[in-house]
């Protein structure tokens, strides 16, 4: 069996609150003190939010290894995004506290966004500079000297196939393209974490394989990478480490074997412990779906 990690507090299944109790009282801050163990790339506790009667994520506790190429797995409404905006200081939670590279997210922000790469989802870009500007400007935001940062946008536009519309406005980019060039912007200062929320939606197979290319060689070099995705199969095939989540919950986590267990594949696995194995038509059901009409 996985490792399997279950929070306290309870919602039903759509995630309403069941009872005054269940969960931390809104506005709450964050706990003082700090989160104890071992050198990690990430390290989440107790970790709350809530949007009304909705708990998006209810009170997890998570440890994410460094050098590792971490799936956060989950199906549609499962917190993922949210917890993802959370841990890069993007959304305050009601409750808990995050290490990145054992510094306080929200008390030291400067540090930790020196050292982490973020593409989130729902992607916004300075549209109205083209993709070389585009780099230019955020690499010296990042504090970067100007020939460095026209050396790394020069390699990173050409690995990522962008080379030959580097001078072309963003606003006329693919999808594809806006994630490429996305990445390149989260990859330039070459951070020690990467988090990507799901990076390959939308993406051709073309740029899906170039984008792969460009991770698995990062964290060759010791990196963490931590991507969101409901796609079993893409996560199987590039992660190493895996937690699962549901209903604002981590379900297992642990490396892909342990989070496997004896299940024939990740997703066996997965559709068991978001309880959804039975989720499927029989004959019974949808009987008139493909009749005559």
């Amino acid at each position: 069996m996985p490792d399997q990690t279950q929070s306290s507090g309870g919602t039903d299944g759509a995630g309403t609150v069941p009872s005054a109790d269940v969960a931390p009282p809104r506005g709450a801050a964050p706990p003082a003190g700090g989160v104890t163990g071992a050198p990690a790339a990430v390290r989440v506790e107790g970790l709350w939010k809530r949007f009304g009667e909705q708990i998006a994520v209810a009170g997890i506790d998570l440890e994410l290894p460094a050098g590792r190429f971490i799936g956060l797995v989950g199906p549609n409404g499962a917190g993922k995004t949210t917890t993802l905006s959370m841990v890069t200081g993007l959304l305050r939670p009601d409750m808990g506290r995050i290490e990145v590279g054992g510094h306080d997210v929200w008390r030291d922000p400067v540090e930790v966004k020196s050292r982490i790469g973020v593409l989130p989802e729902g992607l916004r870009l300075f549209e109205r500079l083209s993709g070389r500007e585009l780099l230019a400007y955020n690499g010296r935001l990042r504090g970067l000297p100007g020939a460095e940062v026209d050396k790394r946008a020069t390699q990173l536009l050409d690995v990522l196939d962008l080379a030959g519309a580097q001078h072309k406005l963003v606003v006329d980019y693919s999808t594809g393209m806006r994630k490429k060039i996305g990445l390149a912007t989260a990859l330039l200062h070459n951070p020690e974490v990467l988090f990507l929320d799901e990076p390959f939606e939308g993406v051709d197979p073309v740029s899906a394989q170039t984008i792969r290319g460009v991770l698995e060689r990062y964290t060759r070099s010791g990196a963490t990478v931590v991507f969101s995705s409901h796609v079993m199969e893409l996560v199987e095939s590039l992660c190493d480490w895996v937690a699962v989540m549901a209903a604002g919950r981590i379900r297992a986590h642990g490396t892909l074997a342990e989070v496997r267990g004896d299940a024939a594949s990740l997703q066996d696995a997965f559709l068991e412990l978001v309880g959804a194995g039975g989720r499927y038509a029989t004959e019974d059901s949808l009987d008139w779906l493909g009749g005559a009409r």
